[in-house]
């Protein structure tokens, strides 16, 4: 990609941010300036569950996984972020170390901001500060969601209901349906839905045979979302 593109490419993520959505263009500018660059191959650790926490990070592109792993080594794959999502910024208002870590999904690009350099933008610019506590607020709903279901729903209701988020933030129309590069594996895509890879694998197959979606690796085809959407609630 030529440099010029990829720069008007970083500049019109980033300018979608929470963080910049209370700031002048020019002081916009000025911030953006301030990131730097991070590249990551996919599997790279951004961070690990219990680093002290010291930047925010949001994806350029690419797809990051948030976890949690048990003291016995089982994850729990929290959310997956792409192009114009954010991570990290839970620290700045709570220093204390990471509660989840960071993975690289697939070949990544992200910006990064040390904390230090974002606080000086916070005091002149308090919008900043109430744009950022929104975003942890939406966050939170999506986790009280989460938790609701684990309890309420059944596994293939919490598998239909991924794949429909999944489809809404990565999704590609095509002829068919959508077509949803996920591009986690099948055990990730367990983690995500906190259920063993059989019960999931089991789910997908009966959707299959009912011809709401096409399984492909490490992506699905949505055939039929309303169908998908009946067995989400």
């Amino acid at each position: 990609m030529p440099e010029g593109v990829r720069i008007t490419l970083v500049d019109d993520v980033l300018s979608k941010l929470p963080l910049f959505a209370a700031l002048s263009h020019d002081a916009g500018t000025a911030l953006r300036g301030a990131m730097k660059r991070e590249q990551f191959n996919r599997g790279d650790v951004i961070f690990d569950e219990g680093d002290q926490g010291d930047k925010l990070y949001a994806v350029i592109e690419g797809k990051v996984k948030i976890a949690r792993t048990a003291a016995d080594g089982r994850e729990s794959l929290q959310t997956v972020l792409g192009p114009g999502e954010m991570f990290g910024e839970l620290s700045l208002f709570d220093p204390r170390p990471r509660t989840a870590g960071a993975v690289a999904l697939t070949d990544s690009v992200l910006a990064s901001l040390g904390h230090d350099a974002l606080r000086p933008w916070i005091m002149d610019h308090p919008d900043v500060a109430v744009q950022l506590l929104q975003a942890l607020v939406q966050r939170l709903r999506r986790t009280n969601d989460v938790m609701a279901d684990l309890v309420f729903s059944d596994v293939p209701s919490r598998v239909a209901k991924a794949l429909l988020g999944l489809a809404e933030r990565f999704g590609q129309p095509i002829p068919e349906g959508i077509h949803v590069v996920h591009d986690l594996t099948q055990e990730e895509l367990a983690q995500l839905v906190g259920a063993s890879r059989e019960t999931v694998n089991k789910a997908l197959a009966d959707f299959s045979s009912r011809g709401w979606i096409r399984i492909e690796s490490r992506a699905v085809v949505i055939k039929d979302v309303e169908g998908l959407s009946r067995r989400a609630k």
